[in-house]
């Protein structure tokens, strides 16, 4: 006989006996169905929301390096001498250009503004034109400082969209107002907020705050105090070597001694990542315990087969059959049951994510190829290594003692 006739034979006579149980077949391939319908949705999950982390923290600056000086118990003078200044940060666009894209300024104060009827402290925040680009922030309405308000002080705000809510209720009624601040009046040039929730945790804090130049700020502060400088470097690669530019340049220009944090989001990016691959190969481990679990189902349920259809058997081998023809239709069915289940745990694992996107837009979750071709293989797998124990029990009966077996 052909090897593919032989084949086909021996395919038609196991979905034959998989069609005559077809209630124990499903059950038994339930269990495929669910294990490769939990590892799709784990790997989409993982990658998920890996992706959507990296995203956040990314959303904060990109390729973001920030600077300030670490006070710790220095005394007031030696620390006001200390701070960061402007003029360290006009020297790090000096000697780092060509590699950052822009270096801005930050000096951070309160002041007390009338909310909802009675004064608040809001946090007043001069900085400059580079500020919107380096904290990747999001204009609602209006524009952002420009060059001539910095260089002509002039008495213009931004606000936080909170605080803008706070003030006007909205965004745009807030546009060409005036509030007063430091005593002065500013007028309201734009909105923005943060693409990235910092939970309060930068500058801006949790509750608003007001933009306004550093060229008006620094007259209302006792000490010039630049907390913190923000640069963003040009490619990704080269922030470590920025970083420690940086670094160096402020330590040069200050008494030694001093000690400045000069961080950025690399280190962050990493640990994220990295936390999110361990997630994931904690979570594919207990999908493949499933998997081993519905194939030791698989294995249990074709050993009590191969007994139940011990005289099957023997008429077979009476009639002809090989030992070869018994063992491939036996292992064809433990297959069959297998990639059956996984075929619908693949369906089921895909369907998933796919309505999920279609029912949202604010997260578009991927779906892995990969995680379908491995749960494709998983399943074939599982069904020739768990199938071919009750498979080889089944080819070595005996003929003559399968046909008195009652």
């Amino acid at each position: 006989m052909p090897p593919l006739q032989f084949f086909y034979e021996a395919f038609k006579f196991s979905y034959q006996a998989l069609q005559a149980n077809r209630v124990r077949t499903m059950l038994t391939a339930l269990g495929l169905l669910f294990g490769n319908a939990s590892v799709i949705l784990v790997v989409t999950i993982s990658i998920t929301s890996r992706d959507l982390i990296l995203d956040k923290i990314r959303g904060i600056g990109s390729n973001l390096v920030s600077a300030y000086y670490d006070a710790g118990t220095q005394d007031s003078a030696k620390a006001d001498a200390d701070y960061v200044k402007l003029a360290d940060v006009e020297a790090a666009r000096r000697q780092l250009d060509g590699r950052i894209v822009a270096a801005s300024a930050v000096i951070n104060s309160t002041d007390r503004i009338v909310l909802d009827g009675r004064e608040r402290d809001v946090r007043v925040i001069g900085t400059d034109e580079f500020y919107s680009q380096v904290r990747n922030l999001k204009l609602l309405g209006g524009r952002f400082f420009d060059p001539s308000d910095i260089a002509l002080r002039q008495k213009v705000a931004l606000l936080d969209e909170r605080l803008a809510q706070a003030l006007f209720g909205a965004s745009n009624p807030a546009l060409g107002q005036v509030i007063k601040i430091h005593g002065l009046q500013f007028t309201i040039v734009g909105v923005f907020k943060e693409r990235t929730s910092t939970f309060g945790q930068s500058e801006l804090g949790d509750t608003g705050a007001a933009l306004i130049p550093f060229t008006v700020q620094r007259f209302f502060e006792p000490v010039e105090r630049v907390d913190p400088m923000y640069l963003q470097v040009r490619a990704a690669e080269d922030v470590p070597a920025v970083t420690r530019s940086l670094a160096e340049l402020l330590a040069s220009r200050h008494r030694q001694g001093a000690r400045y944090a000069v961080q950025n989001l690399t280190a962050i990016l990493e640990t994220a990542s990295t936390v999110a691959s361990v997630l994931t190969l904690v979570l594919i481990l207990v999908s493949a315990i499933a998997l081993l679990i519905s194939g030791i189902g698989i294995m249990n349920i074709m050993l009590v087969t191969v007994t139940e259809r011990t005289r099957e058997i023997g008429v077979r081998m009476s009639l002809g059959a090989s030992r070869r023809a018994v063992l491939l239709q036996f292992l064809l069915e433990a297959v069959l049951i297998s990639v059956g289940g996984g075929m619908l745990g693949i369906l089921a694992g895909v369907a998933a994510p796919l309505a999920a996107n279609a029912l949202q837009d604010e997260v578009r979750i991927p779906v892995s190829a990969l995680s379908i071709g491995v749960a494709f293989g998983v399943s074939f797998v599982v069904g020739i290594v768990f199938g071919i124990l009750p498979a080889n029990r089944a080819s070595r009966l005996n003929p003559t003692e399968a046909l008195r077996y009652e």
